[in-house]
């Protein structure tokens, strides 16, 4: 599921709100808010090799909502605290983890609870940037060289997805790293 909602931006007090349902975070009539359309997800990815990943933006109105709730999420925001297991990557927004080595191990970690039968769930705050380049990650797992992967996962997922050159040679690295 892709919906889109209209988020309200205060570029002076660099902060925004939903339209819809929140509160505004400014009230100052000498500033301009600018209405800007955003598409959030949930939704669910089949990688090459057959394994299952539903694939999450924050949704601020209703975070957990689910007709299922995953048995395991890989976060990678701190905004995220579902009520079901669960563990976050640092990485910060339109970068790369810091640690390259535990992310892997994470993804792997994932990949392997999907592949054992479990529903996992990936996900940031925008679900473009980290989360696309976490799921290129996943991709690379598979086999898939890089570029394809990041092409792969912009023409399967979200042509918005992996937001920066930066995120691109984190998911090059990733896969010379294991030799792809």
């Amino acid at each position: 599921m892709t919906d889109t909602r209209v988020v309200l931006v205060c570029a002076d007090c660099r902060v925004h709100w939903y339209e819809l349902g929140e509160e505004a975070r400014c009230a100052d009539a000498t500033h301009e808010h600018h209405r800007v359309e955003v598409h959030r997800h949930l939704d669910q990815v089949v990688l090459p090799d057959a394994t299952a990943v539903t694939v999450a933006s924050f949704d601020a109105l209703d975070p957990y909502g689910r007709d299922e709730q995953p048995d395991y999420g890989l976060y990678f925001d701190d905004r995220w605290q579902p009520p079901w297991p669960h563990d976050h990557v640092e990485w910060p927004d339109f970068g790369v983890p810091s640690d390259a080595l535990g992310s892997l191990t994470s993804l792997r970690s994932l990949r392997d609870r999907a592949r054992a039968g479990q529903r996992v769930e990936i996900g940031c705050l925008g679900g473009h940037g980290r989360t696309g380049t976490a799921l290129a990650c996943l991709v690379v797992l598979t086999g898939v060289p890089a570029a394809d992967a990041t092409a792969w996962v912009r023409s399967v997922y979200c042509a918005d997805a992996v937001e920066t050159r930066q995120q691109e040679a984190f998911v090059e690295a990733v896969a010379n790293s294991i030799g792809a």
